[in-house]
């Protein structure tokens, strides 16, 4: 059996809600659905600014498990306005880049704060 790493990253729905930022097994990353918190608690106003914490996170997170961007395969989006798609996707473009990974973006009626706009999950795999 492969051995289980988790990564937290401090967001204080962790220890709430009983979940890690980010799970290693084996060769496979997962990392959880991530808001934009600023440290803090905050966050910024736009869904551009919004999408680039959510992923500044999660580079975070994949670091600590051994993984890079470039590693990711697979992403989800998750916005609360249609008219937010291009700044989140830029966004995501500017992390991920030739890596391409597979990904999709989908409207949700809200979030966990009604402040949040974007949450963002990746899948990488280490080969």
């Amino acid at each position: 059996m492969n051995a289980r790493t988790r990564v937290t990253s401090g967001s204080p729905y962790e220890q709430r809600y009983g979940f890690s930022r980010a799970v290693r097994v084996g060769d496979r990353v997962l990392v959880a659905g991530t808001a934009p918190i600023e440290p803090g608690g905050g966050c910024a106003p736009g869904a551009g600014d919004q999408a680039t914490r959510c992923l500044e996170i999660i580079a975070a997170a994949l670091a600590e498990a051994g993984a890079t961007c470039g590693h990711v395969v697979r992403t989800r989006m998750y916005v609360t306005d249609p008219a937010d798609a291009d700044a989140v996707g830029e966004a995501h473009r500017a992390f991920f880049g030739a890596a391409a990974p597979a990904a999709t973006m989908v409207v949700v009626a809200a979030l966990l704060d009604p402040r949040w706009k974007v949450e963002i999950e990746a899948e990488a795999l280490i080969a």
